[in-house]
């Protein structure tokens, strides 16, 4: 009997690519553990740049397809998909040894141009569906104004502990969560000065024990103030999702958002058009903030589209009851599409890590 061997396998392997990243898997590193039994059964896995990889049963059918065509005595071929988050680096302008959260693979920020459109509703439902894919996620409320994080994850009366002079972050749903709602009263109105803002911002980057994380999400006041340039000058950032309605006032906003962003050359992972439509119960959807704006401005200014999340019931539902929608209403139009959102955004991340600069082609 003719026995199989690994330099086949690693051969056959070489003619897959990695959709995004138009290379073969071997040259990307992505393919380990290759082995084969007395009975020419093939089995090998393939590393993933995330778990919430969206192409991850098309590389799994092709890395199968290949062995297939190029190893004809392979008998069985059995693939292991597992994950290793990718890391830009997160260094445009820090010394290695100053960076702060130095165990944080990747630092996102969830902005938009204006209030009113939802986006602590997409940041939390993000890091929901982030970590369901079994990331190490962490969620910053650091919209000072308005916290709604302690609110959305059922957790008003939550009090972070503090252990070596750091505060530990309040854990949900596999989450780690920071709020200042945890450390203010909620029914206090609280007017921020510039630099308390910063500050506040500062502490929780520098006072916070993060630990090891994937991803950790920052959700950001709206517009483009103090806080967002805080951050952007004390972390590196591997990049921004913005969120917007498609209303056109909406994207004049969104316009002074990505600016800012570009200006301070932070890469813009893309956009999340919100509350982009309402679905009827007969499968119709009313488009009532018009249609297609998102995609539109994204496209015009050269960035990609996340996706579209309807409006939905559970939305609010969700916000109110602690439980946020894609883990409370699973089957719902509205958590497919921000479950697909998500996987868009972490493919993003590796496509921005993988080519080390700029934008995400």
């Amino acid at each position: 009997m003719h026995h199989v061997e690994e330099a086949h396998v690693r051969a056959a392997l070489q003619t897959v690519m990695e959709p995004d990243l138009k290379k073969d898997l071997v040259s990307l590193g992505m393919i380990e553990n290759i082995h084969i039994d007395d009975r020419n059964r093939v089995s090998f896995s393939v590393v993933l740049t995330t778990p919430a990889c969206p192409m991850k049963n098309h590389i799994r059918q092709a890395c199968i397809d290949a062995v297939r065509t190029y190893v004809p005595l392979a008998d069985e071929i059995e693939v292991n998909m597992t994950a290793k988050v990718t890391s830009g680096g997160c260094g445009h302008h820090h010394g290695e040894d100053e960076r702060p959260l130095k165990g944080v693979k990747n630092i996102v920020a969830v902005a938009s141009g204006k209030g009113g459109v939802g986006k602590s509703t997409v940041a939390v439902n993000l890091a929901v569906s982030l970590a369901a894919t079994g990331a190490r996620v962490g969620l910053v409320d650091a919209d000072l104004y308005g916290p709604s994080i302690p609110t959305m994850f059922g957790i008003n009366d939550a009090k972070p502990e503090v252990v070596d002079k750091n505060l530990v972050p309040v854990e949900k749903y596999g989450i780690k969560l920071m709020s200042i709602g945890f450390l203010i009263e909620t029914d206090t109105a609280v007017i921020w000065r510039g630099p308390m803002a910063s500050s506040a911002i500062k502490q929780f980057i520098t006072e916070v024990a993060w630990g090891e994380l994937d991803y950790l999400i920052f959700d950001l006041p709206p517009g483009t103030g103090d806080i967002q340039l805080t951050l952007v000058h004390t972390i590196p950032l591997t990049g921004a999702v913005i969120v917007t309605t498609p209303q056109d006032l909406a994207l004049a906003d969104v316009s002074k958002a990505v600016s800012m962003f570009r200006k301070v050359h932070v890469p813009i992972l893309g956009l999340v058009e919100n509350m982009c439509y309402y679905e009827l119960p007969d499968g119709t959807k009313d488009y009532i903030f018009g249609k297609a704006g998102g995609e539109k401005f994204a496209k015009a200014q050269g960035i990609a589209f996340l996706g579209s999340i309807p409006i939905g019931r559970e939305v609010r539902e969700g916000g109110d009851s602690g439980t946020p929608f894609v883990l409370g209403a699973k089957e719902s139009v509205t958590a497919t599409a921000m479950t697909r959102a998500a996987q868009e955004v972490a493919r993003q991340i590796s496509i921005t890590n993988a080519c080390g600069c700029g934008e995400p082609s």
